[in-house]
């Protein structure tokens, strides 16, 4: 359904449309805003995981676990 939304013509849009309504100064702070809310959002993820399922998802896999 949403297979090739993000194809590279539909980000050069979506920029084009920021810069107009945001202007080119405050791109860059918006840019830093979202970058600090996803990193956020995934520290926030990162620690209400139990910590066995943090130690599994630490270590590596073997390669005959895909098997």
């Amino acid at each position: 359904m949403l297979e090739g939304v993000f194809q590279p013509m539909h980000l050069l849009v979506i920029f084009f449309i920021a810069l107009l309504v945001f202007g080119p100064k405050k791109l860059p702070e918006l840019g830093k805003g979202i970058g600090g809310g996803i990193r956020a959002l995934k520290d926030g993820i990162e620690d209400t995981l139990p910590d066995q399922e943090k130690s599994a998802s630490a270590q590596p896999r073997s390669p005959e676990a895909h098997s």
